[in-house]
């Protein structure tokens, strides 16, 4: 089994355990402070430990690409798990390989196939399954809040892969350039519109330093170094396994009861996942073109999202 492929996977499974840290140890009604504090001081600490600032044009692709992947994904993610049940945003964030497979022809003119797209909507299928209930309540701002960040991850997934990294430029500070970037454009919002709170217990503390270590400076290490090793879409499936994980981690440490039909969502997601994991066309086009000079080049690839 490919190594590069397990490791990645980490990441959305450390991404499932978000829900239960937030709900059981973090602050209520903070969301954006929640993002904050997960993306600018891991952020800031990789910078300090690699110190290796962006040159050139990277300033800005570093920018963008940290204001997609980080910023306007965490803000939108919150505000739409803050409005709408966890488990329709849930099903909004697994609609990400879809659109990681639609970015990928535009951005990277790699041809859709009929396996990536029947992957993709077998794991909303399957999401669907685990997570959404019969009184499950829909908010339009909601849903609009949760489509964007999920198209937001899906675009800076395909911009990671189509502009590489510089020369000489490891995973880690890149990392920390994306989280430096996304945490200072969160961070203003945070202070802004929900301020700090009365108090922060040992609680608050250990859940925000979970967040902001295993679930954040760990968790998008290894996944913008799988995305710069493995097809873009297959690294998208991967986002999969990040709804699959917290609905086992709520039976197994949350008490709550699983049923038949979730049961059955969990292997159709997992079905799709692992369907997703099939190559798919060689490159055409443009992403066939050598990359440019400044980046490294990038594995062929087959189709972002947290």
């Amino acid at each position: 089994m490919n190594r590069m492929l397990v490791s990645t996977a980490i990441t959305p499974i450390v991404w499932g355990t978000t829900y239960a840290v937030t709900s059981e140890l973090l602050p209520d009604n903070r969301p954006l402070l929640a993002a904050a504090l997960r993306a600018l001081p891991a952020g800031l600490v990789l910078l300090a430990v690699t110190r290796l600032l962006p040159r050139g044009s990277w300033w800005w692709k570093a920018a963008v690409l940290g204001t997609l992947n980080i910023g306007v994904f965490f803000a939108m993610l919150f505000y739409a798990a803050y409005r709408l049940p966890g488990g329709v945003a849930a099903v909004l964030g697994a609609t990400g390989p879809l659109l990681t497979v639609g970015l990928s022809a535009a951005l990277l003119r790699i041809r859709p196939t009929m396996i990536a797209v029947g992957a993709g909507l077998l794991g909303v299928l399957g999401v669907s399954f685990v997570v959404l209930r019969p009184d499950a309540q829909l908010d339009l701002l909601g849903i609009l809040a949760g489509l964007f960040g999920t198209a937001s991850m899906a675009t800076g997934t395909v911009l990671t892969k189509r502009w590489g990294r510089p020369d000489g430029v490891g995973a880690l500070p890149f990392t920390a350039w994306q989280l430096t970037a996304g945490g200072l454009l969160l961070a203003p919002v945070a202070l802004v519109a929900e301020g700090l709170p009365a108090a922060l217990t040992g609680t608050h503390l250990a859940g925000y330093g979970y967040l902001a270590t295993v679930g954040t400076a760990l968790a998008y290490w290894l996944w913008f170094r799988g995305i710069a090793a493995l097809p873009a879409t297959s690294v998208a499936f991967l986002a999969l396994l990040s709804p699959i994980t917290a609905a086992v981690l709520g039976w197994l440490a949350l008490s709550q009861t699983l049923r038949p039909v979730q049961v059955l969502g969990l292997v159709v997601a997992l079905a799709g996942t692992l369907l997703g994991q099939l190559p798919g066309h060689p490159r055409i086009g443009l992403a066939a073109q050598a990359t440019p000079s400044r980046t490294t080049p990038t594995a062929p690839r087959s189709p972002v999202a947290s």
